[in-house]
Protein backbone atom coordinates (compact mmCIF):
# COMPACT_ATOMS: atom_id res chain seq x y z
CA UNK A 1 0.00 0.00 0.00
CA UNK A 2 1.35 3.43 -0.92
CA UNK A 3 1.77 6.08 1.71
CA UNK A 4 1.66 9.83 1.10
CA UNK A 5 4.96 11.49 2.09
CA UNK A 6 4.88 15.26 2.31
CA UNK A 7 7.87 17.32 1.15
CA UNK A 8 9.53 19.78 3.51
CA UNK A 9 7.86 22.75 1.80
CA UNK A 10 4.40 21.16 1.91
CA UNK A 11 4.85 20.30 5.60
CA UNK A 12 5.75 23.95 6.33
CA UNK A 13 2.69 25.13 4.42
CA UNK A 14 0.40 22.78 6.41
CA UNK A 15 1.90 23.94 9.72
CA UNK A 16 1.40 27.57 8.71
CA UNK A 17 -2.26 26.94 7.84
CA UNK A 18 -2.83 25.14 11.16
CA UNK A 19 -1.27 27.98 13.15
CA UNK A 20 -3.44 30.61 11.36
CA UNK A 21 -6.53 28.49 12.01
CA UNK A 22 -5.65 28.06 15.68
CA UNK A 23 -4.98 31.78 16.06
CA UNK A 24 -8.33 32.60 14.47
CA UNK A 25 -10.15 30.15 16.76
CA UNK A 26 -8.50 31.58 19.85
CA UNK A 27 -9.37 35.09 18.73
CA UNK A 28 -13.03 34.22 18.20
CA UNK A 29 -13.12 32.47 21.61
CA UNK A 30 -11.54 35.41 23.43
CA UNK A 31 -13.93 37.91 21.82
CA UNK A 32 -17.01 35.84 22.62
CA UNK A 33 -19.94 37.66 24.14
CA UNK A 34 -19.72 35.42 27.25
CA UNK A 35 -16.83 36.43 29.53
CA UNK A 36 -14.54 33.70 30.94
CA UNK A 37 -15.53 34.51 34.50
CA UNK A 38 -19.25 34.61 33.95
CA UNK A 39 -21.68 33.63 36.71
CA UNK A 40 -22.66 30.49 34.77
CA UNK A 41 -19.04 29.29 34.64
CA UNK A 42 -18.53 30.02 38.33
CA UNK A 43 -21.75 28.19 39.14
CA UNK A 44 -20.75 25.07 37.21
CA UNK A 45 -17.35 25.00 38.94
CA UNK A 46 -18.81 25.19 42.44
CA UNK A 47 -21.82 22.90 42.20
CA UNK A 48 -22.05 19.95 44.58
CA UNK A 49 -20.29 16.77 43.35
CA UNK A 50 -22.70 14.13 42.09
CA UNK A 51 -21.14 11.48 44.36
CA UNK A 52 -20.32 12.13 48.02
CA UNK A 53 -20.07 9.94 51.13
CA UNK A 54 -23.52 11.24 52.02
CA UNK A 55 -25.21 9.77 48.95
CA UNK A 56 -23.33 6.50 48.30
CA UNK A 57 -24.75 3.14 49.30
CA UNK A 58 -24.99 3.20 53.14
CA UNK A 59 -24.11 -0.50 53.19
CA UNK A 60 -20.65 0.42 51.89
CA UNK A 61 -20.22 2.95 54.69
CA UNK A 62 -21.25 0.32 57.24
CA UNK A 63 -18.74 -2.19 55.90
CA UNK A 64 -15.34 -2.31 57.65
CA UNK A 65 -12.21 -4.44 57.12
CA UNK A 66 -9.72 -3.97 59.95
CA UNK A 67 -6.98 -6.20 58.46
CA UNK A 68 -6.17 -3.43 55.98
CA UNK A 69 -7.41 -0.56 58.13
CA UNK A 70 -6.02 2.60 59.70
CA UNK A 71 -2.97 0.96 61.36
CA UNK A 72 -1.83 -0.53 58.04
CA UNK A 73 -2.29 2.79 56.24
CA UNK A 74 -0.09 4.44 58.86
CA UNK A 75 2.49 1.65 58.48
CA UNK A 76 2.67 2.21 54.73
CA UNK A 77 3.24 5.92 55.31
CA UNK A 78 6.04 5.19 57.78
CA UNK A 79 7.60 2.76 55.32
CA UNK A 80 7.68 5.49 52.67
CA UNK A 81 9.25 7.91 55.16
CA UNK A 82 11.97 5.36 55.99
CA UNK A 83 12.68 4.97 52.29
CA UNK A 84 12.89 8.69 51.66
CA UNK A 85 14.68 9.56 54.90
CA UNK A 86 16.51 6.62 56.51
CA UNK A 87 16.90 7.00 60.26
CA UNK A 88 13.79 9.14 60.62
CA UNK A 89 12.20 6.61 63.01
CA UNK A 90 13.47 4.46 65.91
CA UNK A 91 13.42 1.35 63.68
CA UNK A 92 14.82 0.54 60.26
CA UNK A 93 12.01 -1.56 58.78
CA UNK A 94 8.28 -2.21 59.04
CA UNK A 95 7.48 -5.74 60.25
CA UNK A 96 4.06 -6.64 58.86
CA UNK A 97 2.33 -9.02 61.26
CA UNK A 98 -1.16 -7.92 60.27
CA UNK A 99 -2.20 -10.17 57.40
CA UNK A 100 -1.89 -13.79 56.29
CA UNK A 101 0.23 -13.04 53.22
CA UNK A 102 3.11 -15.56 53.48
CA UNK A 103 5.09 -14.89 50.30
CA UNK A 104 5.23 -11.14 50.96
CA UNK A 105 7.21 -12.03 54.10
CA UNK A 106 9.67 -14.34 52.40
CA UNK A 107 7.95 -17.72 52.17
CA UNK A 108 8.96 -19.46 48.95
CA UNK A 109 6.38 -21.05 46.63
CA UNK A 110 6.23 -24.82 46.18
CA UNK A 111 8.48 -25.68 43.22
CA UNK A 112 6.22 -28.33 41.68
CA UNK A 113 3.22 -25.99 41.71
CA UNK A 114 5.13 -23.19 40.02
CA UNK A 115 6.70 -25.50 37.43
CA UNK A 116 3.27 -26.76 36.36
CA UNK A 117 1.90 -23.21 36.23
CA UNK A 118 4.81 -22.02 34.09
CA UNK A 119 4.42 -24.89 31.65
CA UNK A 120 0.66 -24.40 31.37
CA UNK A 121 1.04 -20.67 30.73
CA UNK A 122 3.73 -21.19 28.07
CA UNK A 123 2.98 -24.60 26.55
CA UNK A 124 5.24 -24.13 23.53
CA UNK A 125 8.24 -24.95 25.73
CA UNK A 126 6.80 -28.39 26.47
CA UNK A 127 8.08 -29.60 23.10
CA UNK A 128 11.60 -28.19 23.54
CA UNK A 129 14.41 -30.58 24.44
CA UNK A 130 15.83 -28.17 27.04
CA UNK A 131 12.60 -28.43 29.05
CA UNK A 132 13.44 -31.98 30.14
CA UNK A 133 16.53 -30.68 31.94
CA UNK A 134 14.82 -27.69 33.55
CA UNK A 135 11.53 -29.21 34.76
CA UNK A 136 10.72 -32.45 36.55
CA UNK A 137 9.14 -35.23 34.53
CA UNK A 138 5.97 -35.26 36.66
CA UNK A 139 5.48 -31.50 36.33
CA UNK A 140 5.71 -31.87 32.55
CA UNK A 141 3.27 -34.78 32.64
CA UNK A 142 0.86 -32.87 34.90
CA UNK A 143 0.99 -29.79 32.66
CA UNK A 144 0.08 -31.87 29.61
CA UNK A 145 -2.78 -33.46 31.52
CA UNK A 146 -4.13 -30.08 32.63
CA UNK A 147 -3.79 -28.53 29.18
CA UNK A 148 -5.74 -31.43 27.70
CA UNK A 149 -8.65 -30.35 29.92
CA UNK A 150 -8.55 -26.75 28.64
CA UNK A 151 -10.25 -25.98 25.31
CA UNK A 152 -7.58 -24.81 22.90
CA UNK A 153 -4.98 -25.33 25.65
CA UNK A 154 -5.38 -21.61 26.28
CA UNK A 155 -4.97 -20.42 29.88
CA UNK A 156 -5.92 -16.94 28.70
CA UNK A 157 -9.43 -18.02 27.69
CA UNK A 158 -12.63 -18.06 29.74
CA UNK A 159 -13.62 -21.38 31.24
CA UNK A 160 -16.90 -22.91 32.37
CA UNK A 161 -18.37 -20.66 35.07
CA UNK A 162 -17.89 -23.34 37.75
CA UNK A 163 -14.33 -23.88 36.62
CA UNK A 164 -12.61 -26.27 34.22
CA UNK A 165 -14.32 -29.67 34.49
CA UNK A 166 -11.09 -31.69 34.53
CA UNK A 167 -9.71 -29.56 37.37
CA UNK A 168 -12.93 -30.00 39.33
CA UNK A 169 -12.51 -33.75 38.84
CA UNK A 170 -9.03 -33.52 40.38
CA UNK A 171 -10.33 -31.48 43.34
CA UNK A 172 -13.22 -33.88 43.94
CA UNK A 173 -10.75 -36.79 43.97
CA UNK A 174 -8.60 -34.91 46.48
CA UNK A 175 -11.60 -34.25 48.75
CA UNK A 176 -12.62 -37.93 48.57
CA UNK A 177 -9.08 -39.05 49.47
CA UNK A 178 -8.98 -36.61 52.40
CA UNK A 179 -12.41 -37.48 53.83
CA UNK A 180 -13.00 -41.10 52.87
CA UNK A 181 -16.36 -40.14 51.37
CA UNK A 182 -17.13 -39.47 47.68
CA UNK A 183 -17.22 -35.95 46.25
CA UNK A 184 -18.99 -34.81 43.10
CA UNK A 185 -17.13 -32.41 40.74
CA UNK A 186 -20.50 -30.83 39.95
CA UNK A 187 -20.61 -29.64 43.58
CA UNK A 188 -17.37 -27.69 43.11
CA UNK A 189 -17.40 -23.97 42.24
CA UNK A 190 -13.91 -22.61 41.57
CA UNK A 191 -13.50 -19.01 42.72
CA UNK A 192 -10.85 -16.26 42.95
CA UNK A 193 -9.86 -17.27 46.48
CA UNK A 194 -12.40 -18.15 49.16
CA UNK A 195 -13.66 -14.57 49.59
CA UNK A 196 -15.82 -14.40 46.42
CA UNK A 197 -17.38 -17.73 47.40
CA UNK A 198 -18.33 -16.26 50.80
CA UNK A 199 -19.82 -13.20 49.10
CA UNK A 200 -21.76 -15.46 46.74
CA UNK A 201 -23.34 -17.36 49.60
CA UNK A 202 -24.23 -14.17 51.48
CA UNK A 203 -25.80 -12.83 48.29
CA UNK A 204 -27.85 -16.02 48.04
CA UNK A 205 -29.00 -16.23 51.67
CA UNK A 206 -29.57 -12.62 52.76
CA UNK A 207 -32.89 -11.11 51.71
CA UNK A 208 -33.05 -8.20 54.16
CA UNK A 209 -31.77 -6.99 57.51
CA UNK A 210 -34.21 -9.44 59.08
CA UNK A 211 -31.99 -12.30 57.90
CA UNK A 212 -29.15 -13.16 60.27
CA UNK A 213 -25.89 -15.04 59.85
CA UNK A 214 -24.28 -16.65 62.89
CA UNK A 215 -20.61 -15.61 63.12
CA UNK A 216 -17.97 -16.43 65.73
CA UNK A 217 -16.64 -13.59 67.86
CA UNK A 218 -13.77 -13.01 67.38
CA UNK A 219 -14.30 -13.43 63.62
CA UNK A 220 -12.47 -12.83 60.37
CA UNK A 221 -13.75 -9.39 59.20
CA UNK A 222 -14.61 -10.74 55.74
CA UNK A 223 -17.81 -12.09 57.26
CA UNK A 224 -18.98 -8.93 59.00
CA UNK A 225 -18.07 -6.92 55.89
CA UNK A 226 -19.90 -9.27 53.53
CA UNK A 227 -23.00 -9.41 55.75
CA UNK A 228 -23.04 -5.59 55.91
CA UNK A 229 -22.61 -5.20 52.13
CA UNK A 230 -25.49 -7.57 51.44
CA UNK A 231 -27.76 -5.93 53.99
CA UNK A 232 -28.06 -8.72 56.57
CA UNK A 233 -27.56 -8.89 60.32
CA UNK A 234 -24.55 -10.47 61.99
CA UNK A 235 -25.67 -12.67 64.87
CA UNK A 236 -22.66 -13.13 67.16
CA UNK A 237 -21.72 -16.20 69.14
CA UNK A 238 -18.80 -15.78 71.50
CA UNK A 239 -15.93 -18.25 71.57
CA UNK A 240 -14.79 -19.11 75.09
CA UNK A 241 -11.28 -17.75 75.59
CA UNK A 242 -10.98 -19.52 78.96
CA UNK A 243 -11.31 -22.92 77.28
CA UNK A 244 -8.91 -22.22 74.40
CA UNK A 245 -11.49 -20.40 72.27
CA UNK A 246 -13.98 -23.22 72.60
CA UNK A 247 -17.22 -23.20 70.60
CA UNK A 248 -20.14 -24.05 72.88
CA UNK A 249 -23.57 -25.12 71.66
CA UNK A 250 -25.16 -23.56 74.76
CA UNK A 251 -23.89 -20.17 73.54
CA UNK A 252 -25.36 -20.84 70.09
CA UNK A 253 -28.75 -21.64 71.60
CA UNK A 254 -28.71 -18.50 73.74
CA UNK A 255 -27.80 -16.23 70.81
CA UNK A 256 -30.33 -17.91 68.52
CA UNK A 257 -33.13 -17.24 71.00
CA UNK A 258 -31.97 -13.63 71.40
CA UNK A 259 -31.97 -13.10 67.62
CA UNK A 260 -35.37 -14.69 67.17
CA UNK A 261 -36.84 -12.49 69.92
CA UNK A 262 -35.82 -9.49 67.78
CA UNK A 263 -37.57 -10.87 64.69
CA UNK A 264 -34.36 -12.06 63.00
CA UNK A 265 -34.43 -15.24 60.95
CA UNK A 266 -31.04 -16.91 61.32
CA UNK A 267 -30.18 -18.54 57.99
CA UNK A 268 -26.67 -19.92 58.41
CA UNK A 269 -23.84 -20.67 60.83
CA UNK A 270 -20.25 -19.69 59.97
CA UNK A 271 -17.54 -21.86 61.52
CA UNK A 272 -13.84 -21.09 60.95
CA UNK A 273 -11.71 -24.19 61.56
CA UNK A 274 -8.81 -23.86 62.23
CA UNK A 275 -9.72 -20.51 63.72
CA UNK A 276 -8.96 -17.03 62.46
CA UNK A 277 -7.94 -14.96 64.41
CA UNK A 278 -7.92 -17.34 67.35
CA UNK A 279 -5.85 -20.29 66.06
CA UNK A 280 -7.86 -23.08 67.72
CA UNK A 281 -8.58 -26.45 66.07
CA UNK A 282 -12.00 -27.92 66.81
CA UNK A 283 -12.25 -31.38 68.34
CA UNK A 284 -14.28 -33.85 66.30
CA UNK A 285 -16.83 -34.31 69.12
CA UNK A 286 -17.40 -30.55 69.12
CA UNK A 287 -17.91 -30.63 65.36
CA UNK A 288 -20.55 -33.32 65.77
CA UNK A 289 -22.43 -31.11 68.22
CA UNK A 290 -22.32 -28.25 65.71
CA UNK A 291 -23.63 -30.46 62.89
CA UNK A 292 -26.49 -31.63 65.12
CA UNK A 293 -27.33 -28.05 66.03
CA UNK A 294 -27.47 -26.99 62.36
CA UNK A 295 -29.58 -30.03 61.52
CA UNK A 296 -32.03 -29.33 64.34
CA UNK A 297 -32.34 -25.59 63.63
CA UNK A 298 -32.38 -25.99 59.82
CA UNK A 299 -29.29 -23.81 59.32
CA UNK A 300 -26.88 -23.78 56.39
CA UNK A 301 -23.43 -24.71 57.70
CA UNK A 302 -20.76 -22.45 56.16
CA UNK A 303 -17.43 -24.12 56.91
CA UNK A 304 -14.36 -21.93 56.40
CA UNK A 305 -11.60 -24.54 56.13
CA UNK A 306 -8.86 -22.57 54.39
CA UNK A 307 -6.32 -23.37 57.15
CA UNK A 308 -6.85 -27.13 56.98
CA UNK A 309 -3.13 -27.77 56.39
CA UNK A 310 -2.08 -25.47 59.26
CA UNK A 311 -2.27 -27.68 62.37
CA UNK A 312 0.74 -27.51 64.70
CA UNK A 313 -0.07 -29.68 67.72
CA UNK A 314 0.04 -33.49 67.63
CA UNK A 315 -3.08 -33.91 69.78
CA UNK A 316 -5.30 -32.17 67.21
CA UNK A 317 -6.25 -33.19 63.67
CA UNK A 318 -8.22 -31.38 60.98
CA UNK A 319 -11.56 -32.98 60.09
CA UNK A 320 -13.73 -31.41 57.43
CA UNK A 321 -17.34 -30.76 58.41
CA UNK A 322 -18.45 -32.75 55.39
CA UNK A 323 -16.52 -35.77 56.66
CA UNK A 324 -18.00 -35.33 60.14
CA UNK A 325 -21.56 -35.00 58.79
CA UNK A 326 -21.20 -38.05 56.53
CA UNK A 327 -19.67 -40.11 59.36
CA UNK A 328 -22.77 -39.27 61.44
CA UNK A 329 -24.94 -40.77 58.73
CA UNK A 330 -26.18 -37.50 57.27
CA UNK A 331 -26.35 -37.57 53.50
CA UNK A 332 -26.63 -34.90 50.85
CA UNK A 333 -30.34 -34.33 51.48
CA UNK A 334 -30.02 -34.01 55.27
CA UNK A 335 -28.00 -30.84 55.79
CA UNK A 336 -27.03 -27.92 53.52
CA UNK A 337 -23.27 -27.52 53.80
CA UNK A 338 -20.82 -25.23 52.00
CA UNK A 339 -17.09 -25.79 52.51
CA UNK A 340 -14.53 -23.11 51.55
CA UNK A 341 -10.90 -23.75 50.58
CA UNK A 342 -8.18 -21.41 49.27
CA UNK A 343 -4.69 -21.57 47.76
CA UNK A 344 -3.72 -18.51 49.83
CA UNK A 345 -3.07 -20.31 53.13
CA UNK A 346 -1.75 -23.76 54.12
CA UNK A 347 1.91 -24.32 53.24
CA UNK A 348 1.46 -22.90 49.73
CA UNK A 349 0.58 -19.26 50.54
CA UNK A 350 -0.29 -18.33 46.94
CA UNK A 351 -2.38 -15.28 47.94
CA UNK A 352 -1.75 -13.29 44.78
CA UNK A 353 -2.81 -16.13 42.48
CA UNK A 354 -6.39 -15.85 43.81
CA UNK A 355 -7.46 -19.47 43.70
CA UNK A 356 -10.02 -21.34 45.75
CA UNK A 357 -13.30 -23.16 45.66
CA UNK A 358 -16.49 -23.93 47.51
CA UNK A 359 -18.06 -27.37 47.68
CA UNK A 360 -21.85 -26.94 47.77
CA UNK A 361 -23.91 -29.86 49.05
CA UNK A 362 -27.45 -30.30 50.36
CA UNK A 363 -29.19 -27.74 48.12
CA UNK A 364 -32.08 -28.48 45.77
CA UNK A 365 -31.60 -28.44 42.01
CA UNK A 366 -33.48 -25.17 41.55
CA UNK A 367 -31.34 -23.41 44.20
CA UNK A 368 -28.20 -24.84 42.58
CA UNK A 369 -29.30 -23.24 39.32
CA UNK A 370 -29.44 -19.87 41.06
CA UNK A 371 -25.94 -20.35 42.51
CA UNK A 372 -24.69 -21.17 39.04
CA UNK A 373 -26.40 -18.07 37.66
CA UNK A 374 -24.61 -15.88 40.19
CA UNK A 375 -21.30 -17.58 39.34
CA UNK A 376 -21.88 -17.05 35.62
CA UNK A 377 -22.34 -13.29 36.11
CA UNK A 378 -18.60 -13.22 36.89
CA UNK A 379 -17.92 -15.42 33.83
CA UNK A 380 -15.24 -17.55 35.55
CA UNK A 381 -12.43 -17.43 38.07
CA UNK A 382 -8.87 -16.93 36.82
CA UNK A 383 -7.28 -19.99 35.25
CA UNK A 384 -3.98 -19.89 37.17
CA UNK A 385 -5.94 -19.96 40.42
CA UNK A 386 -8.02 -22.88 39.13
CA UNK A 387 -4.89 -24.83 38.24
CA UNK A 388 -3.35 -24.13 41.65
CA UNK A 389 -6.50 -25.26 43.45
CA UNK A 390 -6.30 -28.59 41.61
CA UNK A 391 -2.60 -28.95 42.50
CA UNK A 392 -3.20 -28.15 46.18
CA UNK A 393 -5.83 -30.89 46.38
CA UNK A 394 -3.81 -33.33 44.25
CA UNK A 395 -0.09 -32.78 44.95
CA UNK A 396 2.75 -35.17 43.99
CA UNK A 397 2.39 -38.73 45.27
CA UNK A 398 4.93 -41.29 46.48
CA UNK A 399 6.93 -42.47 43.47
CA UNK A 400 6.62 -39.20 41.54
CA UNK A 401 9.92 -37.52 40.69
CA UNK A 402 8.97 -34.35 42.59
CA UNK A 403 7.59 -36.09 45.66
CA UNK A 404 10.69 -35.96 47.88
CA UNK A 405 11.45 -32.30 47.14
CA UNK A 406 7.77 -31.38 47.46
CA UNK A 407 7.50 -33.11 50.85
CA UNK A 408 10.71 -31.46 52.07
CA UNK A 409 9.40 -28.01 51.10
CA UNK A 410 5.98 -28.64 52.66
CA UNK A 411 7.34 -30.07 55.92
CA UNK A 412 9.98 -27.35 56.13
CA UNK A 413 7.39 -24.59 55.90
CA UNK A 414 4.91 -26.16 58.34
CA UNK A 415 7.55 -27.10 60.94
CA UNK A 416 8.98 -23.58 60.76
CA UNK A 417 5.51 -22.08 61.25
CA UNK A 418 5.03 -24.30 64.30
CA UNK A 419 8.32 -23.12 65.81
CA UNK A 420 7.49 -19.48 65.13
CA UNK A 421 4.04 -19.90 66.70
CA UNK A 422 5.53 -21.42 69.86
CA UNK A 423 8.25 -18.76 70.16
CA UNK A 424 5.75 -15.90 69.84
CA UNK A 425 3.23 -17.61 72.12
CA UNK A 426 5.87 -18.01 74.86
CA UNK A 427 7.07 -14.44 74.42
CA UNK A 428 3.57 -13.02 74.70
CA UNK A 429 2.77 -15.06 77.79
CA UNK A 430 5.95 -13.76 79.45
CA UNK A 431 4.70 -10.15 79.24
CA UNK A 432 3.02 -8.59 82.24
CA UNK A 433 -0.75 -8.40 81.79
CA UNK A 434 -0.77 -10.47 78.59
CA UNK A 435 -2.31 -13.94 78.18
CA UNK A 436 -2.22 -15.95 74.98
CA UNK A 437 -3.87 -19.28 74.23
CA UNK A 438 -1.93 -22.02 72.48
CA UNK A 439 -1.56 -21.60 68.72
CA UNK A 440 -2.98 -24.95 67.60
CA UNK A 441 -3.38 -23.98 63.96
CA UNK A 442 -3.92 -21.29 61.30
CA UNK A 443 -1.41 -18.42 61.09
CA UNK A 444 -2.22 -16.17 64.03
CA UNK A 445 -2.03 -15.48 67.74
CA UNK A 446 -4.75 -13.48 69.47
CA UNK A 447 -3.38 -12.42 72.87
CA UNK A 448 -5.45 -10.61 75.45
CA UNK A 449 -3.90 -7.44 76.84
CA UNK A 450 -4.95 -6.17 80.27
CA UNK A 451 -4.46 -2.42 79.92
CA UNK A 452 -4.00 0.02 82.81
CA UNK A 453 -6.85 2.44 83.49
CA UNK A 454 -4.65 5.40 82.48
CA UNK A 455 -3.97 3.79 79.08
CA UNK A 456 -7.71 3.29 78.52
CA UNK A 457 -8.37 6.92 79.45
CA UNK A 458 -5.60 8.09 77.10
CA UNK A 459 -7.16 6.04 74.29
CA UNK A 460 -10.59 7.51 74.97
CA UNK A 461 -9.10 11.00 74.83
CA UNK A 462 -7.97 10.28 71.25
CA UNK A 463 -11.35 8.69 70.39
CA UNK A 464 -9.64 5.34 69.78
CA UNK A 465 -10.42 1.87 71.09
CA UNK A 466 -7.84 0.96 73.75
CA UNK A 467 -6.40 -1.94 71.71
CA UNK A 468 -6.19 0.30 68.62
CA UNK A 469 -4.36 2.89 70.75
CA UNK A 470 -1.93 0.18 71.90
CA UNK A 471 -1.41 -1.09 68.33
CA UNK A 472 -0.75 2.43 67.03
CA UNK A 473 1.79 3.13 69.79
CA UNK A 474 3.43 -0.25 69.09
CA UNK A 475 3.79 0.64 65.42
CA UNK A 476 5.20 4.11 66.10
CA UNK A 477 7.77 2.76 68.55
CA UNK A 478 8.83 -0.50 66.88
CA UNK A 479 7.58 -0.71 63.29
CA UNK A 480 5.58 -3.85 64.17
CA UNK A 481 2.13 -3.96 62.54
CA UNK A 482 -0.64 -5.85 64.34
CA UNK A 483 -4.43 -5.63 64.06
CA UNK A 484 -6.48 -4.42 67.05
CA UNK A 485 -8.84 -7.02 68.44
CA UNK A 486 -11.71 -4.56 68.15
CA UNK A 487 -11.56 -5.14 64.39
CA UNK A 488 -12.48 -8.81 64.91
CA UNK A 489 -14.97 -8.43 67.74
CA UNK A 490 -14.38 -9.47 71.34
CA UNK A 491 -16.18 -9.78 74.66
CA UNK A 492 -16.98 -6.19 75.74
CA UNK A 493 -14.40 -4.85 78.17
CA UNK A 494 -11.62 -7.11 76.90
CA UNK A 495 -8.81 -6.06 74.58
CA UNK A 496 -6.70 -8.08 72.16
CA UNK A 497 -4.61 -7.85 69.03
CA UNK A 498 -3.97 -10.29 66.19
CA UNK A 499 -0.38 -11.07 65.26
CA UNK A 500 0.62 -13.37 62.43
CA UNK A 501 3.35 -15.99 62.80
CA UNK A 502 4.49 -15.38 59.22
CA UNK A 503 7.67 -13.24 59.42
CA UNK A 504 10.65 -15.44 58.63
CA UNK A 505 12.35 -17.16 61.55
CA UNK A 506 15.36 -14.86 61.52
CA UNK A 507 12.98 -11.90 62.08
CA UNK A 508 11.19 -13.45 65.08
CA UNK A 509 13.87 -12.56 67.69
CA UNK A 510 13.69 -8.89 66.63
CA UNK A 511 9.89 -8.93 66.92
CA UNK A 512 10.11 -10.47 70.40
CA UNK A 513 12.74 -8.03 71.67
CA UNK A 514 11.03 -4.96 70.21
CA UNK A 515 7.61 -6.00 71.48
CA UNK A 516 8.97 -6.78 74.96
CA UNK A 517 10.78 -3.45 75.27
CA UNK A 518 7.75 -1.53 74.02
CA UNK A 519 5.31 -3.30 76.33
CA UNK A 520 7.46 -2.65 79.39
CA UNK A 521 7.79 1.03 78.48
CA UNK A 522 4.06 1.32 77.75
CA UNK A 523 3.12 -0.12 81.16
CA UNK A 524 5.62 2.15 82.88
CA UNK A 525 4.16 5.19 81.13
CA UNK A 526 0.54 4.37 81.98
CA UNK A 527 1.04 2.61 85.29
CA UNK A 528 -1.99 3.11 87.57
Amino acid sequence: MRRFVASKSSRNYLISCFQRSLSSSQSRFLTSTTPLTSDSTMSSNTKTPSVTVDNINPKVLKCEYAVRGEIVTQAQRLQQELKEKPGSHPFDEILYCNIGNPQSLGQQPITFFREVLALCDHPTILDKSETQGLFSADSIERAWKILDHIPGRATGAYSHSQGIKGLRDEIASGIAARDGFPADPNDIFLTDGASPAVHMMMQLLIRSENDGIFCPIPQYPLYSASIALHGGTLVPYYLNEATGWGMEVSELKKQLEAAQSKGITVRALVVINPGNPTGQVLAEDNQREIVEFCKKENLVLLADEVYQENVYVPEKKFHSFKKVARSMGYGEEDIPLVSFQSVSKGYYGECGKRGGYMEVTGFSADVREQIYKVASVNLCSNISGQILASLVMNPPKVGDESYDSYLAEKDGILSSLARRAKTLEDALNSLEGVTCNKAEGAMYLFPRIHLPKKAIEAAEATKAAPDAFYARRLLEATGIVVVPGSGFGQVPGTWHFRCTILPQEDKIPAIVSRLTAFHQAFLAEYHD
